[in-house]
């Protein structure tokens, strides 16, 4: 797969422009601030139909305008193909492809993947369990549409039943049949995507293993990823029933698997509190390294791969390390950022990568020899 053309109207700080990219790799340079992370953001709304950065919509418009659109012109199995995503204040978002409107944006998440590794990143290690859910629930979704159908049927749910449960604390009466209708729902979604999260982290954890010993140069540290769930030793519909009295005074749903855990372990300590910053940092381009891996063998083809501004997060070694698994040809197109345009044509030149080059400023575009 790759994206040949991307066209952007109104988005961020774009009033309009249009690239065309190498099939190989391609280096956005510019002052911070100047619009290269945003370009990278436009590729991930044609992926996942929404922002890597800016969960609203509407903050994704720029500034004065009521609407933007991003249009992406991709080759996907030999075939020209064109994704459009467009959105205006106070109407639904749309995304097209090839001149045809989804009904369901779940149809198209997967459909053209990217693995982004970018510098928020590093929250996957230092934050809490949520930020992890939230990453293996969005690479799962990539790979896996009855994963993110569950997961969407979960989410709803999930919700609704939290805010009846807050309705009766209003009104001083439980509906106990309506609750018994959401768990109907989301006992049969949680038990799947229990599941499906513990079979694909039996197969994924060897696979980053391997990718950390080969990106970090050592074999004497023990890394591993542990998951958790209310789920592991009890069924959902009995923690629901035996949690009733909780969820009811709490006004929120205490037991299932929005509160699962996904652990990353060193010597079975947690990452976090014992890893030093450069096991943190081959701990998550590991981790990427791994999704990048599972994604193309789910796929058969490669996903697009974002780097954004890890020079600036990345000591020599490990640039060196990324960019010759580039040389090498280990992913297929590659987008990258730097605001160092010299630092990055050295780094470039001395792994003997060429690449294609564009400078960005005030939301201008020049291309360099």
């Amino acid at each position: 797969m790759f994206l040949h053309e991307l066209k952007l109207f109104n988005f961020k700080n774009y009033a309009e422009a249009n690239l065309r990219f190498s099939e190989q790799l391609n280096c956005f340079l510019g002052n911070n601030g100047s619009g290269k992370t945003n370009l990278l953001d436009a590729m991930h709304y044609l992926s996942f139909t929404k922002s890597a950065v800016n969960p609203a919509d509407a903050q994704n418009v720029k500034l004065g305008e009521s609407q933007f659109m991003i249009k992406g012109g991709f080759t996907l199995g030999g075939k020209a193909r064109e994704v459009v995503c467009s959105f205006q204040v106070g109407q639904k978002k749309t995304i097209r492809e090839d001149g045809v409107d989804y009904t369901k944006f779940s149809d198209h998440v997967g459909k053209y993947p990217v693995v982004l590794i970018a510098p928020q990143d590093i929250e996957l290690i230092w934050d809490g369990s949520e930020v992890r859910r939230k990453f293996f629930d969005s690479f799962l979704s990539q790979i896996d549409h009855r994963y993110l159908e569950d997961l969407i049927v979960y989410t709803t749910h999930l919700k609704q039943r939290n805010s009846a449960l807050k309705l009766f604390a209003e009104r001083g009466r439980a509906d106990l049949d309506l609750l018994e209708s959401y768990n109907q729902k989301i006992v049969p979604a949680a038990k799947s995507i229990h599941a499906r999260r513990r079979e694909f982290l039996s197969d994924f954890v060897p696979v980053f293993i391997k990718h950390y010993r080969n990106f970090s140069n050592t074999g004497d540290e023990q890394m591993n990823i542990e998951y958790r769930s209310d789920l592991d030793d009890s069924e959902f519909e009995e923690l629901l029933k035996k949690n009733l009295t909780r969820d009811l005074a709490t006004q929120r749903t205490n037991a299932g698997i929005h509160r699962d855990e996904f652990l990353f372990l060193l010597n079975d300590n947690e990452v976090k509190r014992y890893g030093s910053q450069g096991q943190q940092k081959s701990f998550l381009i590991a981790l990427k390294l791994a999704e990048f891996q599972a994604v193309a063998e789910n796929k058969k083809f490669k996903p697009l791969l974002l780097l954004d501004d890890i020079f600036d997060k990345l000591d020599d070694r490990r640039i060196h390390k990324m960019l010759e698994f580039v040389a090498e040809g280990m992913f297929g197109q590659v987008f990258l950022t730097d605001a160092r345009p010299d630092r990055c044509k050295e780094i470039l030149k001395a792994v003997n990568l060429k690449a294609g080059l564009v400078n960005i400023e005030n939301g201008k575009f020049t291309y360099p020899s």
